[in-house]
Order: C-alpha cells, then sequence, then structure tokens
C-alpha cells in the first residue's frame, strides 16, 4: 500500500475558474527608435568617440524583449563609428563558467549573431578597490579593458532586501560586472548590508572603471517594456532610484490578501533570481524583504527549459514534483547558494509524485477549516500574471474587483494519465 496515495486519496480538489487581471500598461513600442532618441541625447553622444571599444553588459534575469535592445544599442555604437562588444554581466549564473554565461545569453535570444558583435565571455576579473571594511571590488577584466562600458538592464524590486537602490544599474555594475568574485563579495556580510554595499561598490566602479552611461529598462505589468532610458554615469546612481520607484509602481501583483494554496507551474532563473518572485509570493529568503501576499502553501509543479536545472528557489516552496527534482542541476544552484550565502532557496521542498499529488497535498496541510473551501489560485509564473485560475471559492470576491474580469465556468482540474496538469 502507497501510504502517501491513501493519505492524499481523501483531499478535495477545487474547481478553477480563468480570470483576466488587467493593469495600466505603458510600452515602448518602438524600441530602436526609443535607444536612438536616448542614445542621440548630448549627455549620451557625447561620450562615444569613433574607434572605441565599448562593452556592453548584459545580464540574466528575465528582461522583456533584451535582443530587441541590446541590438539596437549594439547598432547605434557601431553608427557613431564605435566597436562594440558583449560581455555577460550575471555574478554566478550558468553556473559560474565563461560557457554557461554564453549560454544563457543564447537562451534569452542574445548571441552575436542577433547583436551583431563579438560576445567575450570570461570570468576573469580585476580588483579596482575595497570597501572601509576591507571587501573587495571586482569588474570583468574584459570590460575594465576596453574604452567604455555600456549597462544594459532591467530596474525593479529585489527578491532579498529593500533599499534606495535594488536591482538595477547599480547592482549590475557591483554583482552582474563582478562576476562570481564580485557577487561573493557584495553578499558576503548578508543581505542586511547589501543596500549600503552595492552603492558603495558602485561609486568605486564608476570612480575607476570606464562607465559610460547604462541603458535601463522599466517594465509593465504584462512583462513589457514601459520605459527605455540612457543614463549618464554621474547620475546613474540618482536615477536608479527614480526608476525603481516606477518600476515598483507598475509591478503585477495577485489580486488576494491571503490564499490557501498557490500552484505556480514553473519557476526559473529566467522568471526571477529566486526561481519566483518573492514580491508576488511573498516568501522572501531573508528577514530583509517584505510585502505581498499571505499563503499559507505553496506548490511548484516544473522548472522552465531556459533554466537549464538552476533550481534556486524552490526553497520557498512547501510542495514539488518528481518531474521538477529530476532536472535540478544541484551544481549550479548551490554555486547561487555559497555565493549569495543564502541557502534557503536551494532546499528541496516535499517531492510528490506527480501534479495531482502535490496539490492535494498543500491543501491538505494548508491549515483551511473546510479544505472544499480552500482558497487556490493558479499562475504560469510570477512574471505573468494578467491571466490565470482561481478556485470557486474567490470568484465572488474576485467579481467584485474592478480590474478582474472572471472569463469562464468552474471546471474540474484536468490531469493525464501521469497525474500531471492538462
Amino acid at each position: 500500500m502507497d501510504i502517501i496515495k491513501e493519505l492524499l486519496k481523501p483531499v478535495p480538489l477545487p474547481r478553477m475558474v480563468k480570470v483576466r487581471q488587467t493593469f495600466p500598461a505603458p510600452i515602448v513600442t518602438d524600441i530602436p527608435g526609443t535607444i536612438s532618441q536616448e542614445l542621440a541625447k548630448p549627455a549620451i553622444a557625447s561620450r562615444i568617440r569613433p574607434g572605441m571599444r565599448i562593452a556592453i553588459a548584459v545580464g540574466s534575469r528575465g528582461i522583456a524583449e533584451i535582443p530587441a535592445i541590446v541590438k539596437a544599442v549594439v547598432s547605434e555604437l557601431n553608427a557613431k563609428g564605435a566597436a562594440p562588444f558583449i560581455v555577460p554581466a550575471m555574478g554566478s549564473h550558468g553556473g559560474a563558467t565563461a560557457e554557461g554565461q554564453k549560454q544563457v545569453l543564447a537562451d534569452l535570444g542574445v548571441t552575436e549573431e542577433t547583436a551583431g558583435c563579438p560576445i567575450l565571455s570570461s570570468m576573469e576579473v580585476v580588483e579596482i578597490g575595497r570597501l572601509d571594511n576591507g571587501l573587495p571590488v571586482y569588474i570583468d577584466k574584459n570590460a575594465y579593458d576596453a574604452d567604455g562600458i555600456v549597462i544594459v538592464c532591467r530596474v525593479k524590486p529585489h527578491t532579498a532586501f529593500r533599499g534606495a537602490n535594488e536591482s538595477g544599474l547599480v547592482k549590475m555594475i557591483t554583482i552582474g560586472l563582478g562576476k562570481q568574485k564580485g557577487a561573493e563579495s557584495c553578499h558576503a556580510y548578508s543581505f542586511k548590508h547589501m543596500a549600503e554595499h552595492i552603492v558603495a561598490m558602485a561609486r568605486i566602479s564608476l570612480a575607476k572603471a570606464p562607465i559610460l552611461f547604462g541603458v535601463a529598462s522599466v517594465e509593465n505589468a504584462y512583462d513589457q517594456p514601459a520605459k527605455l532610458v540612457a543614463v549618464p554615469a554621474e547620475t546613474l546612481i540618482e536615477t536608479d532610484r527614480e526608476l525603481l520607484l516606477a518600476a515598483k509602481a507598475n509591478m503585477p501583483r495577485l489580486p488576494f490578501n491571503q490564499l490557501d494554496v498557490l500552484i505556480v507551474d514553473q519557476i526559473g532563473k529566467d522568471i526571477s533570481g529566486d526561481g519566483m518572485d518573492p514580491n508576488i509570493t511573498g516568501r522572501y529568503p531573508t528577514p530583509y524583504a517584505f510585502g505581498g501576499p499571505e499563503i499559507a502553501k505553496i506548490v511548484v509543479l516544473d522548472l522552465t527549459e531556459r533554466t537549464h536545472g538552476n533550481a534556486n528557489g524552490m526553497g520557498a516552496a512547501d510542495f514539488s514534483t518528481r518531474k521538477l527534482a529530476d532536472k535540478v542541476d544541484f551544481k549550479k544552484v548551490y554555486a547561487n547558494g555559497l555565493t549569495s550565502a543564502e541557502v534557503s532557496p536551494t532546499k528541496l521542498p516535499m517531492i510528490l509524485d506527480d501534479d495531482r499529488d502535490a496539490i492535494k497535498a498543500a491543501i491538505k496541510t494548508c491549515y483551511a477549516r473546510d479544505q472544499k473551501q480552500a482558497r487556490v489560485v493558479r499562475i504560469k509564473d510570477t512574471l505573468h500574471l494578467g491571466e490565470f485560475y482561481i478556485s470557486e471559492s474567490l470568484v465572488a470576491e474576485a467579481a467584485s474587483l474592478p480590474n478582474v474580469t472572471i472569463l469562464g465556468e468552474p471546471e474540474d482540474m484536468a490531469f493525464d494519465d501521469k497525474g500531471n496538469l492538462i
């Protein structure tokens, strides 16, 4: 007898209803034109001279339209007579190897062919200074040896700390361009001090490295670029702060403050550094970040293909599946944990045989007084919250919300012969 199956057998599964959530959605429709206008601004254009070798720092976070943005930047630099090349700027991602980081870019659609310039991927760094507390500051050697550096990134709230600067231009300089050694240094004293460290390290890099400007994207709630702006080096820290406020205002969110169960179809490093964005789930890897809904139990069903087995963030889930566990590349996961010094996201949740059992386990343990009335939401991932599924028990509440539309009738969850959701 399978004791787990027996324990889960009486657990009811709710009928689910598809809903649509609408948000304000400013959008950049002409990426090449917008990039051209931004790089034509006198404060930007005056920094680019014919013959300059310019390193374009490109990261690994999910950035909407990143191939088009990078290609447009490359084209503008070429048109001004410069010789651009790309360096991966992603800390320890890609297994902390040069080949792995180049593959991460390729998975994002950024290759030498699509971008129109070489990609120089290396984990070699140069130490360019130290903080007063002794922490070293590093930067990618290929970028440091160039005549100029351009930072391309997305600005958004961080998943593990709060500060005036979080994920954006400043963090890209210190941790992204710092490669594995820079990321490890910046994380050494925990996320408690991250807000001050990323700024202090960025000031050293801005003073000692040939950083020209940044190209920052702020996205709308539908994972689309809402704003693209070129930022001169001397105002980069301050502008990064202003863009963070815009990014927070544009973030999507779940329309419920409390849930019994959240089902997440997939997590991955291409979705969030933590696999699933804690700003959406309310599950943070540290006590230095906060916000989001109260969720009793979280189920993660699978990994994205682009994460290549890096299941960092699975530790925030309570339950998962055998199919996810079988895909985990623990070396990649542990490289993240050892570099960031935060290991809770690298831990395995309880592993069940299939989707059905994992969802039932979450409902069984969610503390709902009536499991038949459990408040359940199912999303594809934390980047896409425009359409998702809610349990029948949430329909009345959802119907009362001005930005939520009910799209269908309640239906039973459908599983294939392996117990996985269809």
